[in-house]
C-alpha cells in the first residue's frame, strides 16, 4: 500500500505537516517495498485551490492512505472520489515515528 505522510521536511526525522494543500513535503511510504520517497509540494505559494491541485497530486503519485491533521472540504471531497483513505491525526511527530507506527500493525490473520 502506498501511503502518504504530510511533512514539514524531506526526511524521516522532519515533524509531520498539520495541512494537507499547503505541506511543505509529502513521505510516500510503500508499506510491500518499506521504501520511503520525499516530494515537494509545488501548491505551497498557490493563490486558491491548493487543496484540490494538491489532490491531483496526491492520485497521481498513486496513494491509497494520507495521512495528515486537515484536508480542506474541496480536497476531501476529490479524494474521496478517488477512495484514497483519510486519516486526520492531531501530532507533532516525525514523519520515522508515523511509519513505525503503521509498521506495528499486524493485520488480522484467519
Amino acid at each position: 500500500m502506498k501511503i502518504v505522510i504530510t511533512s514539514k521536511g524531506n526526511t524521516p526525522d522532519s515533524i509531520m505537516d498539520s495541512r494537507f494543500g499547503r505541506a511543505q513535503w509529502f513521505c510516500l511510504y510503500n508499506t510491500e517495498t518499506g521504501k520511503t520517497s520525499f516530494h515537494q509540494n509545488p501548491n505551497i505559494e498557490a493563490m486558491g485551490g491548493a487543496g484540490t491541485k494538491t489532490a491531483e497530486l496526491m492520485v497521481e503519485l498513486e496513494a491509497e492512505r494520507i495521512i495528515s491533521g486537515h484536508f480542506g472540504p474541496k480536497a476531501k471531497s476529490l479524494l474521496e472520489k478517488f477512495n484514497i483513505q483519510l486519516i486526520e491525526v492531531d501530532i507533532e511527530e516525525p514523519i520515522q515515528g508515523v511509519i513505525d507506527k503503521l509498521d506495528q500493525t499486524i493485520p488480522f490473520q484467519a
